[in-house]
């Protein structure tokens, strides 16, 4: 759309006709064939607040949404107006301008939160538009209808033709404008000035506690911030005196309040300049026709009932907001087991064990997120839930325990399987050796860690399968045995046959050769007698000899001694014979 002359004025895209929204085929049309890029901005509020006023602006006209001077409701339904965008080139700005909420004569709280969630999830840039001062009202009705506007997004979700991952909340969340209008307040906290969007963010402060009083003060609160990352506050002085309200669209400038002509150029200024394009996820960025996609799928699923609407606006609250709860314990849970559960376990304690410790923090996540769960309708829901995770789980780790326990045996015991094939023990004893073989198996696979609880019943029932094996090799075994006992036998007879000739051959080689070792040790013996008596007679005539030696010295000696025994009486008697010649000579 290439200027405004094709959109002179607005038009309802969606009207509410005896409580029922439906989509206005023109407008469908205009947005089909818009194929820019769309900076949506939607404005809520109550009715006689002047939300047109500032659409108009933004439609840079005085005129155009229509302005109600009276205490009745003009706008019904949501009116559209597509300009061109004045610091986009080639983008297209869409005006969505609501039914003020709260009007009396309509009477019907549903239509309010309806076209509430709506405008939500078709815009950009989302403006709030309330009178005075942010209260707790305006917050409670803020967040009953954002998480409305997020369960609608949800069940809508699979309509979205050619969108990825629709449940991306980021991509839904639009941009947040909240506009006050005849602010009365001094902005000021503890003496010290403070901004708008400091205001905004000082009134969705959390409080510190845990209490039930205080979990319900700071829930509408968390969930506005998680909805609305992007925050903006404005505030408006009054525009003129109150008399002069019903002249707006016609006042001049000069009649208005300066302050108020800033503050709403601000606002102008802002919206421009901070355009956020619709996007879808995947970063889609949407035109006209992606548009009416979105508009003809939240009509849809309104129109089907998806949408609760339920009077009781807390007992609404606490129904979405328990049933997100359970959801967020439910994943957590499920995240928790899928990080720490490795199937199959060893034993049942340690699975449940595991889950234990899951299922509370689990209840944690629950309990933190819950909102006002009478009689624990859905604590006893998310308790359901996870004893059936919990039982599902057990199913899912026996059969884990199953397949892994089956596959481990077809490793171990398939070498033993090819052995049996080729006949390795077709043979005699090869029963016993298939038996042996079969333990040592089972041993290596008791031995095999984290095999889970059905390990010895797989074990068992594998064996029992190939127990036709075993007694197939049993018979076998049994039958060659017997066929090698009589080959044996005949064998050993021959053997032992052999063995007798052999044997009485062998004694009578002994016996002979016992007969010539007699003979041959009857003439050694003889021979060492004659030896014996020749060295007894050599002895003897030896000791003879020594003996007739000594004999003959011995005689020598008395002869030598009676010799020298004569020798000396001769020398005596000469010596006497000399003595007395001398005593004659004296004489």
């Amino acid at each position: 759309m290439a200027s405004d002359s094709h959109m002179p004025a607005p038009v309802c895209l969606i009207e509410n006709t005896g409580g029922e929204l439906v989509a206005n085929q023109e407008a469908l049309e205009i947005l089909s064939a818009n194929k820019n890029p769309l900076v949506v901005v939607a404005i809520v509020g109550l009715y006689r607040t002047g939300k047109s006023y500032l659409m108009n602006k933004l439609a840079g006209k005085n005129k155009g949404f229509s302005i109600g001077s009276t205490v009745q409701s003009h706008t019904k339904g949501i009116w559209m107006w597509c300009v061109p965008h004045p610091k986009k080139p080639n983008y297209t700005l869409v005006l969505l301008d609501t039914e003020g909420l709260g009007d009396v004569e309509k009477g019907d709280k549903k239509n309010d939160t309806q076209i509430f969630a709506l405008v939500i999830l078709l815009s950009s840039i989302f403006v709030y538009n309330t009178m005075n001062k942010i209260d707790q009202r305006a917050i409670d009705l803020l967040h009953y209808v954002t998480e409305l506007s997020n369960l609608l997004r949800k069940v809508s979700s699979p309509d979205l033709e050619g969108v990825e991952d629709a449940t991306n909340l980021e991509s839904f969340c639009p941009d947040f404008v909240w506009t006050l209008r005849d602010f009365y307040l001094t902005l000021e906290v503890d003496g010290q000035l403070i901004t708008a969007d400091e205001y905004l963010e000082n009134s969705l402060r959390l409080k510190q506690g845990t209490n039930e009083s205080v979990q319900n003060f700071n829930l509408p609160r968390l969930c506005i911030k998680e909805f609305f990352p992007v925050r903006k506050c404005f505030i408006f002085d009054s525009p003129t005196h109150r008399k002069k309200l019903a002249q707006l669209e016609t006042l001049p400038n000069d009649e208005l309040e300066p302050e108020f002509l800033e503050q709403v150029a601000a606002f102008c200024s802002y919206i421009f300049n901070h355009s956020k394009t619709k996007t879808l996820p995947g970063g889609i960025k949407v035109n006209g026709p992606h548009l009416k996609s979105l508009v003809l799928t939240y009509i849809n699923a309104i129109s089907r009932g998806d949408l609760p609407c339920m009077e009781n606006s807390v007992l609404a609250l606490a129904q979405i907001k328990n049933s997100e709860a359970v959801k967020k314990a439910i994943a957590h849970y499920d995240q928790q087991m899928g990080h720490k559960v490795q199937l199959p376990t060893e034993t049942l304690q340690e699975l449940l064990d595991l889950h234990r410790e899951s299922e509370r923090e689990a209840t944690e996540v629950f309990m933190k997120n819950s909102f006002k769960d009478m009689d624990q309708k859905f604590q006893k829901e998310l308790e359901t839930q996870l004893e059936a995770k919990k039982n599902d789980l057990h199913e899912q780790n026996m059969e884990a325990s199953s397949h892994h326990c089956s596959a481990l045996l077809r490793a171990i015991f398939g070498p033993l399987e090819n052995e049996v094939m080729q006949g390795i023990y077709s043979k005699p004893g090869g029963h016993r050796l298939f038996i042996q073989k079969t333990e040592l198996l089972k041993a290596r696979y008791y031995w095999e860690p984290r095999k889970g609880m059905q390990a010895e019943k797989v074990l068992q029932e594998y064996l029992q399968s190939r127990q036709s094996t075993s007694d197939a090799i049993l018979q076998i075994d049994l039958a060659l045995t017997q066929r090698q006992k009589e080959i044996e036998e005949a064998r050993m007879k021959a053997v032992a046959a052999t063995f007798e000739a052999q044997r009485l051959e062998a004694i009578q080689r002994y016996n002979q050769q016992m007969m010539e070792q007699r003979e041959w040790l009857h003439q050694q013996r003889m021979r060492q007698i004659e030896m014996i008596r020749e060295y007894q007679f050599q002895q003897q005539q030896r000791a003879l000899e020594r003996r007739f030696q000594e004999k003959a010295e011995n005689l020598n000696k008395e002869i030598e001694a009676e010799h020298r025994s004569l020798q000396n009486e001769v020398e005596n008697l000469q010596r006497n014979a000399a003595s007395q010649d001398d005593t004659c000579i004296l004489l």
